[in-house]
């Protein structure tokens, strides 16, 4: 299957036996000159994984393989946490991380905002500078799009800042249409991208 210019191989979700994290293994392959160039899935952050990450430190189990600025910010751990307080399951109350599969390090980090409002959940991701232009944040915003699909959501909505063009781009390749903007809750001007996974 082709989605947004990205063959996909396979798409799996399970959880592992060995810890309560939901995987997402959407081998996720980018095409370079005719050869596969990377591999990409999502790995669900555990709770006492995510508690770790509010606090502003980094669980010890991914030290070895964690690139620099690879993990959810500290405040995207404490609102999943939040979220999963209140009641909403996984996927709504998590942070995913996204795993490179030619070595297995974490390069970046994605999830949804919010819960679904009316079929509508808004995502966020960011890939560490050292793994940028790697086709690793449109592969997960694909993976995104098949897990809200699959958990009842109609449309996601995307706010990205006018200036961060290599984002505006992964919502152009993932099938988002610009729908609007506003000032966020930071007093920042975001255009507002959506797109239906009906």
């Amino acid at each position: 299957m082709i989605v947004a210019g990205l063959p996909f191989l396979s798409c799996e979700c399970r959880r592992t036996c060995h810890d309560s994290a939901l995987i997402i293994d959407r081998s996720a392959v980018r095409q370079m000159a005719g050869q596969a160039k990377m591999l990409f899935s999502l790995r669900s952050v555990p709770e006492d994984e995510l508690r770790t990450i509010a606090s502003g430190q980094t669980p010890a189990a991914y030290a070895s393989s964690l690139e620099l600025d690879a993990l959810p910010p500290a405040f995207v751990a404490a609102r999943a946490l939040r979220w999963a307080a209140q009641g909403f399951p996984e996927p709504w109350s998590t942070a995913f991380l996204i795993i490179r599969h030619e070595d297995g390090r974490i390069v970046g980090g994605c999830g949804f905002k919010t819960p679904p409002r009316q079929g509508r959940v808004d995502v966020g991701y960011a890939v560490a500078p050292a793994a940028q232009k790697q086709g690793a944040a449109t592969a997960a915003l694909e993976m995104l799009v098949e897990v809200a699909r699959g958990a009842g959501a109609s449309e996601l909505l995307a706010e990205i800042a006018p200036s961060n063009y290599a984002s505006t781009r992964v919502v152009e390749k993932a099938g988002f249409q610009q729908v609007g903007e506003r000032l966020d809750e930071d007093n920042e001007h975001v255009i507002q991208w959506l797109r239906s996974v009906a």
